[in-house]
């Protein structure tokens, strides 16, 4: 460890490391530990085989999310795979003693939902999860990230993992966004810039004046998407919005707890004079709306523009990959995006499955009606966001636009339980990977905020949120 200026990354990983030798991976230590139903069966099996208890369960909390389904919870699960996933959770929950907030629990949820919400995210903590998209805690100043199934069974077994230590990628967003421009919009500008292996051997790092700007819950969101331009992990700086945040959710520190807590996570931003390996700059004041076309994050570009022709691209992979992307999606160059048709709308998931994401949809969606022969399916991220939602009278607004109002869980993101497209059919969703098949066999997604998307339903074509009458988009930034 240096005595000189650290990033905010340095801080937390140094604080971390239980030992390094030259050479060989570090050993790191894990303050929490998320599991789901999908990721870790066979973890808990391995523990069994070797007689192995977990390590630190007060240090692992469950969620059934992935596999349940987002229909009436009075009705049975109908796939049998994921009725064994969550079934199986439960029972090795109680088998070996770890909190489970599973189907019927009130703060059941995706788990990266349901983590800020109870307040189990905090700054300065190391937290894995067998789901890519663990990078999301990251908007607490956590260093945060996926693991596999075997690091799974490591991590339950000893509380610690084997890593590599990462480089630092610094993204500096200056400016403000305007009118209509979301979070998912940065995020989706940047993998669109840097491509989805941009970022490979990093750990992302969020600064500037846009993102000093944004809420918790939109933090989440950029952190959420790093690992789709390669980054091992997404962080921003802890500051007064976080600490609001937390302060008084039920894990959080109490008293003085929480005071202790305070004066160490103020210390943990990135000391003046500390250097990233990389960086790059974004003018947020330049961002609209973005909408992927293609089949993977990458592959977005700004509402107002057209089909990239394959033929400009220099590169003889990219340029094949983008052939055939179009291909897939059945799009040609020099189209404009905008006016594209719409089958499926699909607002929800661990990207933007939050409460400020229900509002910009309702927003767009109150006392208008979804456009004839559009399915739109509107699935809150945790059962504590659908119930907020209900309060502010949003599942009515859904319900009256024509919309379908789920109960929580990761429903079409990942084409569970029948939340699927059939193939041919094109979706705008607010989910995080637009990969073939991803959102259902034969399946075409574009990714984009959830303005773009409920703006998207009620035209039956991709549309800018920005051109309908009557739409606040100036209160989208800073609320939630």
């Amino acid at each position: 460890m240096g005595t000189g200026p650290r990033t905010l990354f340095e801080k937390i990983w140094d604080e971390h490391v239980v030992a390094e030798e030259p050479g060989a991976p570090a050993v790191l230590a894990v303050d929490l530990h998320l599991v789901h139903e999908v990721t870790s069966p066979q973890a808990f099996t391995g523990l069994r085989q070797r007689g192995l208890r977990v390590r630190r369960p007060e240090r692992t909390v469950a969620t059934a999310d992935h596999s349940v389904p987002t229909h009436s919870r009075s009705l049975p699960i109908l796939d049998q795979m994921a009725a064994n996933q969550v079934g199986q959770l439960t029972a090795n929950c109680g088998e070996f003693g770890i909190p489970l907030h599973g189907l019927g629990s009130p703060n059941q949820g995706i788990v990266h939902v349901i983590g800020p919400e109870l307040g189990l995210t905090q700054p300065g903590m190391t937290i894995v999860c067998g789901d890519s998209h663990t990078s999301t805690h990251g908007a607490f100043g956590a260093l945060a990230f996926g693991i596999g199934t075997s690091e799974v069974e490591m991590v339950l077994a000893t509380q610690c993992l084997l890593q590599r230590r990462p480089l630092t990628y610094e993204v500096r967003v200056d400016g403000r966004v305007s009118p209509g421009v979301s979070a998912k919009d940065i995020i989706l500008a940047l993998i669109a810039r840097i491509g989805v292996s941009g970022g490979n051997g990093h750990v992302f790092e969020y600064t500037g004046e846009a993102i000093g700007a944004l809420t918790m819950e939109q933090r989440l969101t950029i952190c959420n998407m790093s690992i789709e331009a390669g980054g091992r992990a997404g962080l921003i700086a802890p500051d007064d919005t976080t600490f609001e945040y937390l302060h008084g959710r039920r894990h959080a520190p109490q008293g003085g707890a929480w005071d202790e807590a305070l004066a160490r996570w103020r210390l943990l931003p990135t000391d003046p004079g500390a250097r990233y390996d990389r960086t790059v700059t974004i003018d947020a004041s330049q961002l609209e709306p973005m909408v992927t076309y293609g089949t993977n994050p990458g592959m977005g570009i700004p509402i107002s523009g057209r089909i990239p022709d394959p033929e400009t691209a220099t590169d003889p992979g990219q340029r094949r990959a983008l052939a055939h992307a179009l291909e897939y999606m059945d799009l040609r160059p020099g189209e404009p995006i905008l006016g594209r048709k719409v089958d499926v709308v699909f607002i929800g998931s661990c990207t933007n499955g939050r409460i400020s994401d229900l509002r910009q949809a309702a927003s767009v969606l109150r006392d208008r009606r979804v456009a004839d022969g559009v399915r739109v399916m509107v699935v809150p991220g945790s059962e504590e966001v659908k119930k907020q939602a209900d309060r502010e009278g949003l599942g009515e607004i859904f319900r009256a636009a024509g919309a379908e109002w789920r109960e929580a869980g990761c429903s079409m993101c990942i084409a569970m339980n029948g939340d699927q497209l059939t193939p041919g059919q094109y979706a705008i969703s607010t989910s995080n990977r637009n990969f073939e098949g991803r959102q259902g066999k034969g399946g075409r997604s574009f990714l984009a905020s959830p303005l773009t998307a409920a703006a998207s339903a009620l035209t039956g074509v991709v549309t800018d949120p920005r051109t309908l009458p009557g739409i606040d988009v100036p209160s989208v930034m800073g609320v939630g």
